[in-house]
């Protein structure tokens, strides 16, 4: 059975999509920690982070580099800081998250963002990214 993110990635469930390439997909959290709160998962269902095959690992982080600056400006957050987890989904996920103090990375049970909520951070973030690119 696929995961949810590789439904996610082939458009069986909608997501609020900032980036993609041939080895990545970004999307927004639906339960961020904080706003714009973004999952970058590899195009291959790989539940480890360290189990990731070349070039998809090193995608990850490219297309980190790429959206940091936007989240960053969208969010005027001090940093965007990283963390690979896990445990709730079996798919590889790296989260990207705004933060301006440490509590802001808790990883913790939040709610649900409304789909507004999710669309004006999502129009700020890929505003910003084509500023940036």
């Amino acid at each position: 059975m696929s995961s949810i993110f590789s439904r996610i990635i082939s458009w069986e469930i909608p997501s609020y999509k900032l980036y993609e390439d041939a080895y990545t997909y970004a999307f927004l959290d639906i339960f961020p920690q904080t706003p714009g709160h973004t999952l970058i998962v590899p195009k291959v269902e790989v539940d480890h982070f360290a189990d990731v095959p070349e070039p998809y690992y090193s995608a990850i982080f490219q297309t980190a580099k790429k959206l940091v600056p936007a989240i960053r400006e969208a969010t005027d957050c001090n940093r965007v800081c990283a963390l690979f987890v896990g445990f709730d989904v079996q798919h590889c996920h790296y989260h990207l998250i705004p933060a301006s103090a440490i509590d802001d990375i808790k990883i913790s049970k939040n709610p649900q963002a409304t789909a507004e909520e999710l669309q004006v951070i999502q129009e700020k973030i890929l505003s910003a990214l084509k500023m940036n690119i």
